[in-house]
């Protein structure tokens, strides 16, 4: 061990060394002058307790200590954030639902054998529906029968006659007065809703093409309830009427103007000819005004956003409807569009029967260019399409 004043001993003890001896370790001189200036050297920085960082504080020195527990800080609230997966989700129940309601309803529509024998105008271009409004009564309730004043019946008459055409020409809607004059086959000539009373549906479309030469694709039928409860389930109807109204037979009586009506009064105003000077020819032409009123209401974006609203139409529109076997879902579908969109609008070209001043005939140079324009599918010439199917002054 080396003694006291050896330059080992200075060395280890921090005495000045008086140079090297052997491979004794040497210290350089310090530079930058005494000790308390060194910057360099490494120098021990207190540590504070972790109690004392979590408490701000010195706790009391007492040996063994328990930590002060410390309750952790509050989380931040989540914000719920909206899922986009829930909107293709709704959106499809609503496509769903938009197709399953018809379905369902399609189930409880009445079907007939519409289609008549013997010869038959050939196929044509686009497609023609023949729609009939008959006086059919037993789907009314009540109260509805009694302010029809009409009795309960499975319907033999009818006051409405309208091919609709819809194809690349365009949509027309083109009335026949049911007062029209038709050939009876083995001779004679008879009213077009005779035929419809006294043989129904194939009949009267077997009328209807010999008539026009106009191919009948599909029969629809209306009864008196599917007009009423139709236009209540759409909150009503706008009607504009050119003059007051008061028919006692029709159960009418409404000032003129535009005005929002109910089912009832929208069916009296439809079947109304005691009133106007052209009597069943103003009386197509309101009818006409109905069934696009109708159309209108239907196209409004309520119709499909209201559930509730969507089941009610449905089911008043096939509560009282008659249509062909050969008629789909598809084909209604396409109907119902058909009778939505905006169409041309006539009545067949007609002019005083010679024989009854009160029965009509198909204009004989008129009526054919509306028939051709129809059965070629083309555009139907403003002349031949007039509200009455008289000449427009």
């Amino acid at each position: 061990m080396p003694e006291k004043g050896t330059p080992e001993y200075d060395w280890l003890y921090g005495s000045q060394s008086q140079g090297p001896s052997g491979d004794a370790t040497q210290r350089m001189p310090a530079q930058g002058g005494p000790r308390a200036s060194r910057p360099d050297e490494t120098r021990v920085m207190p540590v504070a307790r972790r109690e004392e960082r979590a408490s701000g504080g010195r706790p009391p020195n007492d040996g063994r200590r328990t930590p002060t527990p410390v309750a952790p800080p509050p989380r931040p609230k989540k914000r719920r954030r909206f899922r986009l997966g829930l909107i293709p989700l709704v959106l499809l129940l609503l496509l769903v639902y938009l197709v399953g309601v018809p379905l369902y309803h399609w189930t409880k529509i009445d079907r007939i054998d519409a289609a008549p024998s013997g010869d038959r105008p050939a196929d044509q271009p686009g497609t023609n529906y023949l729609i009939v409004g008959s006086d059919k009564a037993d789907d009314l309730t009540d109260a509805q029968r009694q302010d029809l004043d009409t009795p309960e019946r499975g319907g033999t008459n009818t006051d409405t006659i309208i091919v609709l055409h819809t194809g690349s020409g365009g949509r027309t809607m083109m009335s026949i007065p049911r007062d029209t004059l038709v050939d009876v086959p083995g001779g004679g000539t008879q009213m077009i809703n005779a035929a419809f009373a006294s043989g129904g549906a194939p009949l009267l479309v077997q009328r209807v093409e010999a008539l026009t030469g106009i191919h009948i694709d599909h029969y629809v039928e209306l009864g008196f309830g599917s007009v009423i409860n139709t236009v209540d389930a759409f909150g009503g109807v706008e009607i504009c009427p050119t003059q007051d109204m008061k028919d006692p037979m029709a159960r009418l009586d409404i000032k003129k103007g535009c005005q929002e009506v109910d089912g009832i009064t929208a069916l009296a105003y439809s079947r109304s000819r005691h009133v106007t000077a052209l009597s069943d020819l103003d009386r197509v032409a309101r009818q006409r005004e109905v069934i696009s009123a109708i159309g209108d209401k239907a196209l409004t974006p309520w119709t499909f956003v209201n559930p509730l609203r969507y089941w009610r139409i449905n089911d008043a529109a096939t509560g009282a409807i008659v249509i062909d076997e050969d008629m789909n879902p598809i084909d209604l579908g396409r109907f119902a569009l058909a009778m939505t969109s905006k169409s041309q609008t006539c009545t067949m070209p007609n002019l005083n029967a010679p024989s009854d001043p009160n029965r009509i005939i198909a204009d004989p140079d008129r009526a054919p260019k509306l028939f051709n324009a129809i059965i070629n599918d083309s555009k139907v010439p403003d002349a031949a399409c007039t509200p009455t199917g008289r000449v427009m002054n």
